[in-house]
C-alpha cells in the first residue's frame, strides 16, 4: 500500500480548497436557479398551474464543482425543471420542450439578458452577462417515480432511489415528436442521495467540527460550507481530468465516471489514502483514487 505523508496530505487539501466555489459564488448559482423558478410560478406564466420545480443538478448539486481554469471562464449551471402536475402520456418530450421555452424566453426578456436564448439535445440554455461567468443550462422533465420503480423491480434490481426519477427531453430521441411513454429517463435527486449515502458519516463529522470551531450549532453550518475528503478528491480528479485531456475532449471521461467510481471507492476516511494509480493515463486508461488501493485501471 502506498502512503502518503502529512505534507503531502497538506498539499492535496490546499488543492481542493483552491479549487473549491466560494461561497458567494455558490449563493449566486442558487439565486439563478431559485429566481427562475419564482418566474415559473407568478400569476402570468403559462406552466403555473403544472406545478414547474425547478432544482440544481450535477456538480453543484454534489458540492464537487470547481472553478474554472480560466479567470474569465464560466460556471455551468445544471439544472431540472420539473413540471410535476402533468404526466408523460398527456404531451410529446417536443411540446414539453416548447412550453418551458416560451416561458424561458419570457424570462431572458424580463431580464435584460442580451444573449440569445440556446438549445441543446435535451436543455435550453440561459447565458447571463459575461462579468456574473455563469450559463445555465435548464432541463424539462416530467415526474417518472412509478415507472422507473416497476422496470427496475421487474429486472430484480435495487429501486430504493426510484421514486425522484424523471422523464427528460432529448431532440436526437427517435420519437421526440410522437406521443409516446418511453422518454429518456434521469433521477438527478435520486443519485444525490446515493452519493451523500456514501459519505454521510464523513460529511456529519466535519459538520460537527466545523460547527464546533465556529462556536455554533451545528444546524447552523450551511450544508454547501461541508465539504469531504470524497468531494475533495473528485475535485482534484476533474481538474486533473480537465487538463489531461484538454487537446482530446472526445475521449475525455465524464464527471459522473469519475464521481461514481470515487464514490464506489470511498469508506469514509477522514484522510487521503491513495493507490499508485492515481493519474489518467495518456494511453486511455482511466485510473481512480481508492484511498486504499486501486479500484480501476481498465479502459473506459
Amino acid at each position: 500500500m502506498v502512503t502518503i505523508t502529512k505534507e503531502a496530505e497538506g498539499y492535496l487539501e490546499a488543492l481542493a480548497d483552491e479549487l473549491t466555489i466560494s461561497p458567494t459564488r455558490y449563493e449566486q448559482a442558487v439565486a439563478r436557479y431559485e429566481s427562475l423558478g419564482k418566474w415559473l410560478h407568478r400569476d402570468a406564466s403559462t406552466v403555473k398551474q403544472c406545478d414547474p420545480q425547478v432544482y440544481s443538478q450535477g456538480s453543484f448539486r454534489l458540492g464537487t464543482v470547481i472553478k474554472p481554469e480560466d479567470e474569465n471562464g464560466q460556471y455551468d449551471i445544471d439544472s431540472v425543471c420539473e413540471l410535476a402536475a402533468l404526466k408523460k402520456d398527456q404531451l410529446t418530450q417536443y411540446t414539453l420542450k416548447e412550453l418551458l421555452r416560451v416561458e424561458i424566453e419570457a424570462y431572458r426578456t424580463a431580464q435584460a439578458m442580451v444573449k440569445p436564448l440556446g438549445e441543446g439535445r435535451r436543455c435550453w440554455t440561459l447565458e447571463y452577462a459575461d462579468g456574473a461567468q455563469f450559463h445555465m443550462d435548464i432541463v424539462p422533465a416530467l415526474p417518472n417515480g412509478t415507472s422507473t420503480r416497476l422496470l427496475l423491480e421487474s429486472r430484480g434490481l435495487d429501486a430504493q432511489w426510484a421514486g425522484t426519477a424523471i422523464a427528460i427531453t432529448d431532440n436526437k430521441h427517435p420519437i421526440f415528436y410522437q406521443p409516446t411513454t418511453d422518454w429518456p429517463r434521469s433521477n438527478p435527486k435520486g443519485y444525490a442521495a446515493w452519493f451523500r449515502s456514501r459519505m454521510a458519516v464523513a460529511f456529519s463529522r466535519k459538520r460537527r467540527k466545523l460547527a464546533e470551531a465556529a462556536q455554533a450549532s451545528i444546524e447552523s453550518i450551511p450544508e454547501y460550507r461541508v465539504v469531504t475528503p470524497l468531494q475533495q478528491a473528485i475535485m482534484i480528479l476533474k481538474r486533473h481530468r480537465d487538463q489531461m485531456f484538454a487537446d482530446r475532449e472526445d475521449v475525455k471521461p465524464i464527471s459522473v465516471i469519475l464521481t461514481t467510481l470515487s464514490a464506489h471507492a470511498y469508506e469514509g476516511e477522514e484522510n487521503y489514502r491513495p493507490g499508485p494509480g492515481l493519474h489518467l493515463d495518456q494511453d486511455g486508461p482511466v485510473h481512480l483514487l481508492r484511498w486504499r488501493s486501486v479500484i480501476y485501471s481498465q479502459p473506459v
